[in-house]
């Protein structure tokens, strides 16, 4: 093995085997011999193993260390369309930074082990400034400089590691999983009906070594069983071989190598017995073990197809087409991609918006329900923002486009999703490395099970030595988080919340304080009326049609607060004139004859000098209206709270969590809030920085502290917490500080993501408990000789279907956000 590395090319990397970039001299002495080197990442590394004595690591990696392979030359070229500007528009984005960025969808992820080798080769080539593979969705967010790195170039070296790679976009991958799913398919048909086949042979000749059988048909049974075998085996079990290879090119060890070597060894062992005419065949076992662990990979895949399609499902895709409207007035049907920013296009009723943009004629409604939540549709008038994916009502709709592509809301949305996507928890870290150690050491325990048998009956060694390598493949360990995170996820944004951060299902988990905004948090940021108290003989009917004779004309929040509800109006109705908005203050204007005011109290007061302006109760917001004989009516508005705030205050309390609120509005008004949800602790006239000195004196007094706010004045206190959920329809700059959004604003889905982060903590903790005893019990039954080959692939499939099913339970979508 020396001699081999020795004669390694100089141009590769020893410990790595990319290539080495022109001009580096870099080397590290690995016992005894100077071994080039592409980095000083990796001249540390290598001189770290060397110096713990680790040096007979490369012994079991130098062969397949060396030149990577070059794609074909046809390949290549399909490579190089991606490298397309009007064709990146549609998936690559430019970020502040200046890099570009897109999703990539990766074939060929299986394991914990595949995220760490693309990572670690791609961010060794010079221009690649980040990657992050999410194992669970098999993508890749990769981001770039493209003066120095060409896309195509990128997805050469995923072929190169032995990865097909394509950008994501959601209508190529529903294809792609259609391929795959058609391609399993047929796998599991052929294995299935081979293992049927083959188990009717051995059935005859379980017979013949009981009753008796000339040799010349126990021979041709054999043969036949083989001939019937060998498909199964080549065409079922490729991915297992392909897999196993693929590893072994990269000088490791992954998950389908246990199984390669089991399946490989028993089919060749049970030839050779055929041509020698003794010793025992194993056939129908080795269609079992490829049946059974191809039905358990089937499984796998379809539950990870339905954890792709979630969000497809809950967002509508932009059209593939749109109406664009030429500067000489006319109508062009052009694709999506062609798009670009200051286009005009015409949205016809019942299509879909193509992309960002704000309407410049018509109007109408739009359904806006995959983003918000909300099943009534939203009034679109001049001037208004629509976004891209959303579905136009029954007026058509003429929309300048302002972003496209990766740059749109929908983008953006299912970028944070696949973020979620690949949050890891420390529990889901801690599977990865223990399931990377488990599989040599398994190899291990089957080398000196077989050697130790050897002693005993050597004729039962390496069908034993077979059993421990498949009983223990590490399937259900490696699954045990990654599947329990995916359907966690995936419950989480049919509920409306969208995490964005890898420490939320954790957090969540943990949480003991939530901290509440109130406006535009516990209340919808909508005001409304509470109550009209007259002044002297003036009567309420009169002043509330007065008032909203006033509001009518105005588009001021407050005169939605007059408009709603039943008020009464008088006949005739109060003519108003010369109406004038006094900014900050209120309306000023002539009503019947008679010049009011409506607004601020010092304000309106003033038309009567002298005149009193204090409100007839203190803890709400009051408006004045007055007119020179002195104040007619005082009106106390207050913000309409959510319907579904008081219960969802009172699950966070069963829950054993404590809820406290702290805004920025009058110390009374925000008291009287609390008193009616019941919570104890309430902080009014809170500023930005108070906000987060509340949250930061709970955290240094223990607490884990969950912040839910909507606005920039939040934005401290959300950066400061442990957990942050900014408000759907909050400022950008809450919900870059959050580490989740609350997109369907319905706060019921915070207690029961918390119930869901403590539910995922358990199954987490239930699967790696149920795989580390599989194994513990497994292992020493299979050494011992107590599990044939074919009840070890039984068992492995099994234990691998059981922490699925558990962890399936997690993607039951609570009730109480359904209702």
């Amino acid at each position: 093995m020396a001699e081999t590395a020795s004669a390694a090319p100089a141009a590769v990397c020893f410990h790595c085997a990319l290539p080495i970039p022109a001009g580096a001299d870099l080397h590290a002495t690995i016992g005894g011999t100077r071994r080039a080197m592409c980095c000083p990442g990796c001249v540390a590394v290598a001189e770290i193993i060397a110096a713990s004595g680790l040096d007979a690591y490369y012994r079991f990696r130098e062969l397949p260390a060396g030149t990577p392979e070059e794609p074909t030359p046809a390949r290549a070229a399909e490579l190089a369309r991606y490298d397309h500007p009007a064709l990146q528009r549609t998936f690559v984005r430019t970020g502040p930074d200046g890099l570009q960025r897109c999703t990539l969808s990766v074939d060929g992820i299986r394991c914990g082990a595949c995220v760490w080798l693309i990572e670690e080769a791609l961010r060794r080539r010079p221009g690649i400034r980040d990657v992050a593979v999410n194992a669970a969705s098999a993508r890749a967010e990769i981001a770039w400089d493209a003066e120095t790195i060409r896309l195509g170039a990128i997805l050469e070296e995923l072929a190169r590691l032995g990865y097909t790679a394509r950008p994501y976009r959601p209508d190529w991958e529903e294809a792609a999983r259609h391929a795959e799913f058609r391609a399993a398919l047929w796998r599991l048909g052929l294995a299935g009906l081979g293992a049927m086949q083959v188990m009717m042979y051995a059935v005859a000749l379980y017979a013949g070594a009981l009753e008796g059988m000339a040799d010349v048909y126990r021979d041709l049974l054999r043969w036949v069983s083989g001939i019937v075998a060998a498909p199964v085996v080549v065409i079922a079990g490729r991915p297992f071989f392909a897999n196993a290879w693929r590893d072994l090119r990269q000088g490791r060890i992954g998950m389908d190598g246990p199984v390669a070597l089991a399946i490989g060894l028993t089919f060749a062992a049970s030839l050779v017995a055929s041509r020698l005419g003794g010793g025992e065949v194993y056939f129908e076992s080795v269609c079992m073990f490829v049946f059974l662990l191809t039905l358990g990979r089937f499984i796998e895949m379809r539950t990870r197809h339905r954890a792709a399609t979630t969000v497809e499902r809950a967002l509508r895709r932009p059209p593939a087409c749109a109406t664009r409207l030429t500067a000489e007035g006319g109508e062009e049907l052009v694709g999506v991609y062609e798009l670009a920013v200051g286009d005009r296009v015409l949205v016809k009723p019942g299509e879909s918006i193509p992309a960002d943009g704000r309407v410049i004629d018509g109007e109408g409604w739009v359904d806006e329900a995959m983003l918000t939540g909300e099943h009534w549709p939203r009034a679109k008038r001049r001037g208004a923002p629509v976004i891209g994916g959303t579905q136009n009502g029954e007026s058509p709709l003429t929309v300048e486009i302002e972003r496209v592509g990766a740059d749109t809301a929908l983008a953006a949305v299912v970028r944070l999703v696949d973020v979620a996507g690949r949050a890891r928890p420390r529990l889901a870290r801690v599977a990865d490395r223990v399931a990377q150690v488990f599989v040599p050491r398994v190899a291990v325990v089957a080398g000196l099970a077989a050697l130790a048998w050897l002693f005993v009956e050597p004729a039962r060694a390496p069908w034993i030595a077979l059993a421990v390598l498949v009983v223990s493949c590490p399937c259900a360990l490696s699954l045990a988080t990654p599947v329990a995170l995916t359907a966690a996820s995936g419950t989480l944004v049919r509920t409306g919340l969208l995490a964005t951060r890898e420490h939320v299902l954790e957090g969540l988990g943990k949480t003991t304080h939530v901290v509440f905004d109130k406006t535009g948090t516990l209340t919808e940021g909508r005001v409304r009326l509470v109550r009209a108290v007259p002044v002297g003989t003036a009567g309420v009917d009169a002043c509330l049609a007065i008032a909203r004779a006033l509001e009518a004309g105005s588009s001021h929040p407050i005169a939605a607060a007059f408009a709603r509800g039943p008020l009464p109006a008088r006949d005739p109705r109060p003519r108003v004139e010369h109406a004038t908005a006094v900014a900050g203050h209120g309306l000023d204007a002539v009503v019947d004859g008679v010049p009011h005011r409506l607004g601020v109290p010092e304000w309106a007061a003033a038309l009567a000098p002298g005149a009193d302006a204090t409100p007839p109760a203190d803890g709400g917001s009051w408006v004045l209206l007055a007119t020179a004989d002195g104040p007619r009516c005082w009106f106390e508005l207050d913000d309409e709270l959510r319907a579904e705030a008081p219960a969802a205050v009172a699950a966070l309390g069963a829950l054993g969590i404590e809820v406290q609120i702290v805004s920025g509005d009058a110390a009374p008004v925000v008291t009287r809030l609390a008193r009616g949800l019941g919570v104890a602790a309430a902080v009014g006239r809170a500023t930005p920085e108070s906000k987060l000195e509340h949250v930061r004196r709970l955290q240094e007094a223990g607490a884990v502290v969950l912040m839910v706010g909507d606005g920039v004045n939040d934005a401290p206190g959300l950066g400061g917490a442990a957990v942050a959920i900014a408000m759907g329809g909050g400022t950008d700059l809450a919900r870059t500080q959050a580490d989740a959004v609350l997109l369907r604003e319905d706060l019921r889905a915070i207690p029961a993501a918390v119930r869901l982060a403590r539910r995922t903590r358990r199954v987490i903790g239930e699967n790696l408990a149920w795989a580390i005893a599989y194994n513990a019990v497994a292992v020493p039954l299979a050494a011992l000789g107590l599990v044939p080959p074919y009840w070890a692939a039984i068992g492995m499939s099994a234990s691998s279907l059981v922490v699925v099913a558990n962890a399936w339970k997690l993607a039951r979508t609570p009730r109480e956000v359904t209702a």
